[in-house]
């Protein structure tokens, strides 16, 4: 029922946890500004018109590419239709297969739409579909700024409001420090990952200009998207670049390795780089990373996917001060786990090590079996 109500309000409740997330990123800077003399309203004015111009200056690079593609759809489908065709041709027992289909499709009653008309009605439902969710995209957009704006322009209220609920001095505090860590934490992690999904878009975009791609830029602003995604963004990037390679290049090879290219790229950040740079502490289980994306892209889509991990790191850091839920953040932790109050993090790991190297259930259980004996006999 949670998860149903989640997703039946996911057009109020979207705007409202990005403007969350947000205000937790940008409070240290309207903290830093108070200092200064700066007043929390002109600080809410700056972030917000910032991140309109921000978005403004994505949509004009992008605008472009997209302009042009847009004209050369025609050319674009042709062409598609060709290295199709030309992959048909090399397998003839699925071409034939093909034709049988074709030929019953032509054949199945006169009430069959053509396939001019088909494409006209798919173009025209397209157009409607976007004449629809337009408004209502932009409607959240504006939302989630002037929420964000208000939340920003009163200051510590908020913060004020949610230690007053608690009741003990003790339980004040920790909520206090919570707040705090949230702000630490996100700020940390969404400041590491963009600044390297901007490297990351830099490159793909020279590397799509040096395999004479066209709209290279487009290319660059896509990856630098995308790649708040984990997994599923990049491998919508390499998708993309493979079918686009596909239209401008001759033969399969090349398309490959500009597909290729773009792999080794996301790979490179996403084995070495982000792990290097982001703070340990913030990484995250690779298991619950892609599940908890898997379902917040069932529930809000592409945004559900974007929040997924803000989200579990603001979770990771409840963990650590909400009673009974230290077993909760052992498990969304990565490799290197915090110590569980109430349990031995080593006798964990030792009876994970040694079950490990038993063949079957049966050598397992014996192998955990003297784990335990041993650690009863050192008590």
């Amino acid at each position: 029922m949670a998860f149903a109500a989640i997703a039946a309000g996911r057009d109020f409740l979207m705007p409202v946890t990005l403007a969350a997330l947000l205000f937790f990123v940008f409070t240290p800077l309207r903290r830093l500004a108070r200092r200064r003399g700066i007043p929390d309203a002109l600080t809410a004015t700056v972030v917000t018109l910032g991140l309109v111009v921000a978005a403004a200056l994505i949509g004009l690079g992008a605008s472009g590419p997209i302009n042009q593609a847009a004209q050369n759809l025609p050319t674009i489908k042709v062409r598609l239709e060709q290295k199709f065709s030309e992959l048909r041709e090399s397998f003839e027992e699925l071409q034939q297969a093909a034709q049988q289909i074709e030929e019953v499709q032509n054949g199945s009653g006169d009430g069959e739409a053509t396939p001019t008309v088909m494409v006209e009605e798919a173009r025209d439902s397209t157009l409607t579909s976007l004449m629809k969710f337009t408004p209502a995209i932009a409607g959240q957009v504006v939302f989630t700024l002037f929420l964000l704006f208000f939340m920003l322009a009163s200051g510590d209220l908020l913060y004020l409001k949610i230690v007053q609920s608690f009741d003990s001095l003790g339980e004040k505090r920790s909520a206090y420090l919570a707040l705090r860590q949230i702000e630490d934490s996100l700020g940390n992690y969404l400041g590491a990952i963009t600044i390297i999904n901007a490297g990351l878009g830099l490159a793909i975009g020279l590397a799509m200009f040096a395999w004479g791609m066209p709209g290279a830029i487009l290319f660059g602003i896509g990856a630098f998207v995308l790649n708040y995604i984990p997994y599923l963004g990049a491998i919508t990037g390499v998708a993309v670049s493979g079918i686009v390679a596909l239209v401008v290049m001759p033969g399969v090879f090349w398309p490959m390795m500009v597909a290729g290219t773009y792999m080794f790229l996301t790979s490179l950040e996403g084995q070495v780089i982000t792990p290097y740079f982001v703070s340990r502490r913030l990484q995250m289980n690779t298991v619950v990373v892609f599940l908890a994306v898997a379902l917040w892209a069932w529930l809000w889509s592409v945004i559900g996917m974007i929040i997924a991990v803000p989200v579990l790191v603001v979770l990771r850091v409840l963990a650590d001060y909400i009673p009974g839920w230290e077993k909760f953040g052992n498990f969304l932790a990565g490799e290197e786990p915090p110590a569980i109050e109430d349990e031995d993090e080593e006798e964990a790991r030792d009876i994970v090590e040694a079950g490990a190297q038993a063949e079957d259930e049966s050598a397992a259980r014996q192998a955990t079996a003297a784990v335990v004996a041993e650690e009863k006999a050192g008590d």
